[in-house]
């Protein structure tokens, strides 16, 4: 291996120490260069922070150094000295440097400039090599890490549930088919309509939108159980908040009522927030400061009432306000905003499915707390949420966070068999597709409760940033399934 083993960029900073010969390789971000010395600054993806190298031409050659330009990879071998410049304490003085691969700076598309995020999406490929992309990379993996361990240290089992389905989950309709027929001569019926009978698995199936039906599956026998994997919808939306291919975390468990879900939910939340502050304060710093230099360009009444870093320690300040839908239209009904009707929405009865405008008002303007919002009506609610005594809502809940609106939705689920058939009926979901679900009811049903976390929301919620598409490597939504 050229020069030997590396040593990451982020253990050489938290080390410290002097006079010590390293190897590191990485990827140059700026180039500068005098008669008499080169800087070179590199980053490896380990840290948000770049380490310098201080090339002079007696050591390497003008050969090597005609080479180097931004997007570069090197494996520089030399010294950790003390830096007498400003923005770094040490830097590494290059005994030799070896270009691994070139990059043609007339062609290299991210040069040492501000590029928008909207070109940066055109750039997938490469984008990780920007500071907000690879800040966003380090804090996504760490999300990941700690719902693993706030689900494990809890005693949950990580159930990997189907991504190819033959059920609908949430009885929207919007769905990817998976199948191997002809498209252009598929086998038909006597009624003139595909016959799935002939396709791989003898029926229509299609990508979930939910792994939540089958974790409550293994939830009836292992009590506690969660879920975290791809779901997929073809809704045909370009909005800052869909996307076609997106992740989600599932909890699923046995004997908890409604308020045990609400407690959970929170309980998860704080966590994730809190381990973010734990773990990624250099990424975050960096995210809040790109987010306060934003702001500056908008007009004062489109700024965000909070800094990024604030925003979080907002939601670790206290407990979550706790009110009924019915409440929450009253208060909605009543506000400033829905009277001057300044709602794009507005909230006229009591029945209306709340929306992002909604939410936010709630949480930002009238609470000014994170709000759990628990007993919808149940038209608008899906068809396994356990009913209310009172026949017109179910025991549904929604968690909204401020900028975001909903962040999680979850309920009890209905463990009654009569009224769950009923409610699928009602509904117009084909009871054949769903008969393993009902049996659950009928062969030691308990009273049960889970909720869905979209791992993308959060990741919004985290970094701030203002486009889903923004959070997750290669994103899919209509028209675009590039990289």
């Amino acid at each position: 291996m050229l020069h030997g083993k590396r040593k990451k960029i982020q253990e050489i900073l938290q080390s410290g120490g002097v006079d010590k010969e390293v190897v590191v390789k990485g990827w140059v971000r700026t180039i500068r260069q005098s008669k008499n010395v080169a800087f070179i600054t590199m980053n490896d993806g380990s840290t948000i922070r770049n380490i310098q190298i201080v090339a002079e031409p007696g050591v390497i050659s003008q050969d090597v150094l005609a080479r180097i330009h931004t997007g570069a990879s090197l494996s520089v071998k030399g010294k950790l000295v003390e830096s007498p410049g400003t923005g770094q304490k040490v830097e590494i003085s290059a005994a030799d440097i070896i270009v691994l691969g070139e990059a043609d700076p007339e062609k290299y598309p991210l040069q040492p400039k501000k590029h928008s995020l909207e070109f940066l999406r055109e750039k997938a490929h490469l984008r990780f090599r920007t500071n907000t992309f690879s800040a966003i990379t380090r804090i996504r993996h760490a999300m990941i890490f700690g719902i693993h361990k706030f689900f494990n240290d809890k005693g949950f089992y990580n159930i990997h549930t189907p991504i190819i389905t033959a059920s609908d989950a949430e009885g929207a309709g919007e769905l990817f088919r998976v199948s191997i027929l002809d498209p252009k001569n598929p086998p038909l019926t006597e009624d003139g309509d595909v016959d799935y009978k002939n396709d791989f698995f003898g029926k229509q199936t299609n990508l979930t939108v939910s792994g939540q039906l089958e974790a409550e599956l293994a939830a009836l026998a292992m009590s506690e159980v969660y879920t975290f994997g791809p779901t997929f919808r073809a809704e045909n939306s370009n909005t800052t908040r869909h996307l076609a291919e997106f992740w989600m975390i599932e909890p699923e468990m046995a004997f908890y009522d409604i308020n045990d879900d609400m407690d959970l939910a929170e309980e998860m939340l704080k966590y994730l927030v809190k381990y973010a502050l734990d773990h990624c304060m250099e990424d975050l710093e960096f995210l809040d400061k790109r987010l306060k230099d934003e702001e500056k360009s908008k007009k004062q009444e489109e700024r965000s009432p909070m800094g990024l870093i604030e925003k979080l320690e907002f939601i670790l300040a206290g407990d979550f306000v706790r009110i009924t839908y019915t409440e929450a239209i009253q208060v909605l009904r009543n506000s400033r905003p829905n009277k001057k009707k300044k709602f794009q929405f507005l909230i006229e009865e009591w029945g209306t499915d709340l929306q992002s405008e909604h939410e936010r008002y709630l949480v930002e303007k009238h609470y000014k707390k994170p709000v759990i919002i628990v007993d919808y009506p149940k038209q608008i609610k899906a068809f396994y949420m356990k009913q209310n005594d009172d026949g017109k809502t179910v025991r549904a809940m929604d968690v909204l966070f401020p900028q975001i609106g909903e962040i999680i939705g979850g309920s009890q689920r209905e463990e009654d068999f009569d009224k769950l058939r009923q409610r699928i009926l009602e509904m117009d979901i084909p009871e054949d597709s769903l008969w393993w679900y009902l049996e659950t009811r009928i062969f030691g049903t308990v009273p049960h409760s889970g909720f869905g976390l979209g791992f993308e929301r959060m990741m919004l919620f985290i970094t701030g940033m203002g486009n889903i598409r923004d959070v997750i490597p290669f994103p899919r939504a209509p028209q675009s399934a590039e990289f």
